[in-house]
């Protein structure tokens, strides 16, 4: 799917079909994966359920206010979200976890409803699972809340674990792409398209996976701890505007260096 163009790494790309294969890599991005707790995006489920507004007899009517707590499965309350997520950060987390940007305090990666117990008879409460990563052990960690108590029920860590990034990772993976000379071919790129200067990730529409060594035949030495640690594949596109090609780029955000591939 990647051609070779002469000119530098970044080039822009345009056609058509080129459009179609970065938007099947986008496609991939947006798949979760298993035990990843949802994507990186709080509540993807809860943008169907909260639209703006529905069309009845050629009406647009606003959608239902939303109340403080949800009921059943239904998706998670704004304010059930942020209930969560002051609950589930102890204090021994804040102060020794490290987030994407190294400051203190674990990255938030996702927070979703818990999947319900088959063995619940129906009367159990609503929980939800508050998904880290600690860029300071390379671990991922999962807080089970039980949204009644507002206390953690379940406390677990994993290793060479790898959920789907967040908007916070793609933009510092971003961030350390444009700061890097393996990105001198995307900022060249910016400014073919727009005239402008590139100097930060605010001036581009971002998507991204984790990048997985075992996809790729052969892996440069400074990407071969990925896996281990937190390394992504930064999808890059000028706000309205064209695709730009970063995809044999990968952001090591543990060591917070950039390696190509092949």
């Amino acid at each position: 799917m990647r051609e070779i163009v002469g000119r530098h790494l970044g080039k822009v790309v345009a056609g058509a079909a080129v459009a179609a294969a970065a938007t099947a890599v986008l496609v991939g991005v947006n798949l979760p994966e298993p035990g990843a707790g949802g994507s990186g995006d709080r509540q993807a489920n809860a943008a169907a359920a909260k639209q703006d507004a529905v069309a009845k007899d050629g009406v647009i009517q606003a959608a239902p206010e939303e109340g403080a707590k949800g009921v059943g499965s239904d998706p998670l309350t704004d304010e059930e979200i942020e209930r969560a997520e002051k609950a589930s950060v102890s204090g021994q987390l804040r102060a020794g976890a490290r987030d994407v940007a190294g400051d203190r305090g674990p990255q938030l990666l996702s927070t979703n409803l818990s999947e319900p117990d088959p063995d619940d008879t129906g009367t159990a409460p609503r929980r939800a699972e508050v998904v880290y990563y600690d860029y300071k052990k390379d671990a991922v960690i999962t807080k089970t809340v039980n949204l009644e108590t507002g206390k953690v029920d379940v406390t677990a860590t994993a290793r060479h674990v790898q959920p789907p990034p967040s908007q916070e990772e793609l933009a510092e993976g971003a961030r350390l792409l444009i700061a890097d000379p393996l990105g001198t071919g995307l900022k060249k790129d910016f400014r073919h398209a727009t005239g402008k200067r590139l100097t930060g990730p605010d001036q581009l529409q971002l998507s991204g996976m984790v990048f997985r060594k075992e996809t790729v035949e052969r892996v440069p030495a400074a990407l071969d701890a990925c896996g281990t640690h937190r390394c992504l594949q930064v999808v890059t596109k000028v706000k309205n505007g064209p695709w730009i090609d970063t995809r044999s780029l990968v952001v090591d955000l543990s060591t917070r260096k950039v390696g190509r591939l092949g």
